[in-house]
C-alpha cells in the first residue's frame, strides 16, 4: 500500500499550498477495503492515503456520511491551517472516499482565512429551509509583525495565542462544497445569557466602578462572571466548538463552545437560517474548564461529552445530561471504562483516565439503528500533526448513563444487541 510519506515541514507547506488550489477529486476506485473499525490504527482513504480530517464533524446526506476536519501537514507546522477543511464520504462508516478540500485557506493577505491561521473543529449542518449546507468552526487570526507574510519560515515561527477566539461561518449548495466563507465573529456581543442578566450586569458595573481594566480581568485572577463582563462589548470567546441540530419541529440549531478563557461552556441558539445567533444563550459548567464538546440526543434526553483543559495531553473524559439544551446540565463523570488499549506501545497511556488517549470531537448517530451512537475522538500528535489517529468506539448504556469501552476491532453489528 502506498502511504503518504513524511516530508519536511517547509517542503510540505510549499507542496500543499500549490496543490490545494486545484482541489483534485479522488477516483471511485477503492484501494483499501475495511470491514471493521480499528480504533487508533492508521485509517486510509480510497487512495490508500491517511484520512486527514482532524477535530472532525459528521453529517448524513443522500445516503452517505460525510466527514469534515482539519487538514494537517507533518511536523509541528501542521498544527496551523495551511490547506483548509478536508471532506470525505462513506456509505458504511468504515471506508472513506476523498472528496477534496471543502473550504480552502486563502493566499490573499486581506483574508481572515490566510494560510497560517488556525482553523479548528469544523462542523457542517444542513438547513432544510434554505437548502444550504452551513459550516461553523473555530478561527484564530495570525498575529505579529509578519502576520500577512506568505513566507513559510515566517509562518513556522508564529505561535498562535488563541486570543482571537472567534467562530466562523461558511455556506455551500452541495455537501462537499466548495464552501464560501461569510464572516468570523464572537457570539452575542452586548447580550446577557438566560437567567443571569442581573448578576452579570452587577459584575460589569462593579469592575467599571473599581476602575479595573476589563482587558486585564483574566479568569486566572477573577471569578468567571468578571471574565464574561470583560468580553461583553466585543462578544464572548468561542474556542473548541460543535453544532447540534435538534429534532424539534423548528429544527433548532445550537453552537456549543468553550468560552471565558475556557472556564465556561456557552450554548448559543442559531437563527433559523443557521448563519447567526438569536441572542438566546446559556452558560454551562461555570468555572469548570470543559472543552471539546460533543452533543447528541437519545430519546428525550440531551447528552454531552467533553474533556478537561490540559492542552495536547489527554485526560479523563467527562459526560453530562440535560432535559433540554437550555436546561440544567448534570455531570455524570468519566464515561470511559475498562482496561483500555493493550496492544500498542502506548498501552500504558491508553487507559480510561486518558479517554483511551483521545479527546472527544463528535458523536455519530448511526442511520437505521435506533439509539445507536459512535464516539469519535482524536489522538492529537502535535510533533507530527498529520499522524494524529482517530478513535471510533460504540456508545453503550447503563440505564440512561452512557459509557465507552475499548475495543481493538468492532463493527456495526454490536448495535444489534445494544441499541434500543
Amino acid at each position: 500500500m502506498k502511504i503518504l510519506p513524511t516530508i519536511s515541514s517547509l517542503s510540505a507547506l510549499l507542496f500543499f499550498l500549490c496543490a490545494c488550489s486545484s482541489n483534485p477529486r479522488a477516483t471511485d476506485i477503492a484501494t483499501t477495503a475495511y470491514k471493521d473499525f480499528l480504533p487508533g490504527k492508521l485509517l486510509l482513504d480510497n487512495n490508500s492515503r491517511h484520512v486527514n480530517a482532524h477535530g472532525a464533524g459528521f453529517i448524513y446526506s443522500g445516503g452517505k456520511y460525510y466527514m469534515f476536519g482539519e487538514h494537517k501537514l507533518s511536523g509541528r507546522i501542521g498544527n496551523k491551517s495551511l490547506v483548509g477543511v478536508h471532506c470525505y464520504s462513506s456509505k458504511d462508516l468504515y471506508n472513506w472516499k476523498d472528496e477534496g478540500i471543502a473550504l480552502p485557506m486563502s493566499r490573499d493577505p486581506k483574508s481572515e482565512m490566510l494560510v497560517g491561521a488556525v482553523v479548528e473543529r469544523p462542523k457542517v449542518v444542513y438547513n432544510a429551509k434554505t437548502g444550504k449546507y452551513v459550516m461553523w468552526g473555530h478561527l484564530e487570526h495570525r498575529k505579529g509583525p509578519k502576520a500577512k507574510s506568505l513566507n513559510p519560515e515566517d509562518i513556522s515561527r508564529e505561535y498562535p495565542s488563541y486570543s482571537t477566539a472567534r467562530t466562523f461561518v461558511a455556506v455551500a449548495d452541495k455537501v462537499t462544497g466548495p464552501y464560501k466563507f461569510i464572516k468570523s465573529f464572537r457570539p452575542n456581543a452586548k447580550k446577557y445569557p438566560l437567567g443571569e442578566e442581573k448578576s452579570l450586569r452587577e459584575a460589569r458595573d462593579r469592575l467599571l466602578s473599581e476602575n479595573i481594566k476589563l482587558e486585564e480581568a483574566s479568569v486566572k485572577k477573577l471569578p468567571p462572571d468578571n471574565t464574561f463582563a470583560r468580553d461583553f462589548e466585543k462578544g464572548q470567546m468561542a474556542r473548541d466548538m460543535t453544532v447540534f441540530v435538534d429534532d424539534d419541529p423548528e429544527a433548532t440549531a445550537y453552537l456549543i463552545c468553550a468560552s471565558e478563557d475556557n472556564a465556561t461552556l456557552h450554548i448559543h441558539e442559531l437563527t433559523p437560517d443557521y448563519l447567526d445567533f438569536t441572542g438566546r444563550f446559556k452558560r454551562v459548567f461555570k468555572g469548570g474548564f470543559h472543552e471539546a464538546p460533543a452533543v447528541f440526543k437519545r430519546g428525550n434526553l440531551y447528552y454531552m461529552f467533553t474533556s478537561h483543559c490540559t492542552g495536547w495531553r489527554p485526560n479523563a473524559g467527562r459526560s453530562a445530561v440535560s432535559n433540554s439544551m437550555f436546561g440544567e446540565w448534570r455531570e455524570l463523570g468519566n464515561p470511559f471504562r475498562g482496561d483500555g488499549e493493550k496492544t500498542t506501545p502506548f498501552a500504558q497511556k491508553s487507559a480510561p483516565d486518558t479517554s483511551f488517549r483521545s479527546q472527544s470531537t463528535y458523536v455519530i448517530p448511526v442511520q437505521g439503528k435506533k439509539g445507536a451512537f459512535i464516539y469519535v475522538g482524536d489522538r492529537w500528535n502535535p510533533d507530527d500533526a498529520m499522524d494524529g489517529r482517530y478513535i471510533f468506539l460504540p456508545v453503550e448504556w447503563e440505564g440512561d448513563k452512557p459509557f465507552i469501552r475499548w475495543r481493538n476491532k468492532w463493527d456495526l453489528k454490536v448495535f444489534d444487541k445494544t441499541s434500543n
